[in-house]
């Protein structure tokens, strides 16, 4: 018992951690989750667009999109952005610490979050649109003061919920490696994993995520509830 409490909780290890744990594992955790989330919704509403055009040669890229950011581990895809397109194009990215892992995350999240935002506006009982196209309206225009906003009220729990997923995902950004003060939650505490060959700091690691994603958790379910009771 001795033996697991001093490896799995080890006070004086974890103490160590702080507050670089917050200061920067933290906080980089949240800066990545921001950027991917923003740089996904607006992703996401551009590509569920192109999804309900009427042009084939619109909705196919979209179609495409979708599918392959769906259908490939998003760790796959942190490897694909921030190794394979620098190797094989010598291009170094701008903003190293965070660009190329928010824009791999930003990539994966657009593709479900497109999913989601089509589903909102499908909805939308149609003759909203009807509505507002007898009033005049050109089509582009009745969709963002129309339909979006209804649709976005729709969606919100799920978006949240996308949110929450995202930040959990931060964690696979560790395996790109980092710049100097760029650690993630996880990266953080690996490494004082190996500066120490004890565990506690992923336990450690592990609290501090649990003191983001369970409020945020209990946000969507607060959120679901309220749109339950509006319907």
């Amino acid at each position: 018992m001795n033996t697991f409490v001093d490896e799995f909780l080890n006070l004086d290890v974890i103490r160590d951690m702080l507050p670089e744990l917050i200061t920067e594992g933290a906080k980089n955790t949240i800066i990545f989750t921001f950027f991917a989330f923003t740089g996904g919704l607006l992703l996401g509403l551009l590509v569920a667009l192109m999804r309900l055009s009427r042009s084939r040669f619109v909705r196919w890229p979209a179609a495409v999109f979708t599918d392959v950011l769906r259908g490939l581990p998003a760790l796959l895809t942190i490897f694909i952005i921030g190794f394979g397109i620098p190797i094989a194009t010598g291009w170094k990215f701008p903003f190293e610490r965070y660009f190329p892992g928010s824009l791999a995350l930003s990539l994966v999240g657009g593709a479900y979050i497109s999913e989601t935002i089509r589903a909102g506006i499908e909805a939308v009982p149609r003759g909203q649109m009807e509505a507002a196209r007898s009033l005049g309206m050109p089509h582009g225009v009745a969709m963002r003061k129309v339909i979006l906003p209804q649709a976005f009220r729709l969606i919100v729990p799920p978006l949240t919920n996308e949110l929450v997923l995202l930040f959990k995902d931060t964690a696979l950004l560790a395996a790109l490696g980092t710049v100097a003060g760029g650690k993630e939650i996880t990266k953080f505490a690996r490494d004082f994993v190996n500066g120490t060959s004890n565990s506690s700091p992923f336990v450690a690691g592990g609290i501090m995520y649990l003191i983001i994603t369970i409020p945020l958790i209990r946000l969507v379910a607060l959120l679901e509830k309220r749109a339950k009771v509006s319907r």
